[in-house]
């Protein structure tokens, strides 16, 4: 069965750091381009950033370049999203997703996106 587990969120104070971590089960994600995207209350799905199957090309979203990147280790069949100087309007439930089209590059557009976790919570509060 093909599964992707989100992990690493939590309660974290403005300015403060998480490191959000997608392991996938039944499948090899190097086979997959993975994207992270998040949905606040009320709000649509936004995608936040992505990364190719072996790591060539990346895409951010504008609102959060210069504090997130994401990276991706093949061996361990996971990819990492490293959220820097975070923002109350970085709360939101943050998924991640795997593409089997777009391996060599990929896009920051939901409907690509073939598999997805169920998400996890992350709230930015003082």
């Amino acid at each position: 069965q093909l599964q992707l587990v989100e992990s690493g969120g939590g309660l974290v104070q403005p300015g403060g750091s998480l490191r959000l971590s997608c392991a996938a089960s039944g499948f090899t994600l190097d086979d997959y381009s993975i994207g992270w995207f998040r949905q606040a209350p009320g709000e649509e799905r936004e995608g936040v950033s992505c990364i190719s199957s072996i790591g060539e090309n990346t895409m951010t979203a504008a609102s959060v370049q210069g504090r997130f990147t994401v990276s991706r280790d093949n061996a361990k069949n996971t990819v990492y999203l490293q959220m820097n100087n975070l923002k109350p309007e970085d709360t939101a439930v943050y998924y991640c997703a795997a593409d089997r089209l777009l391996v060599r590059l990929c896009v920051l557009k939901a409907g690509q996106y073939d598999y997805w976790g169920r998400g996890t919570q992350v709230t930015v509060s003082s």
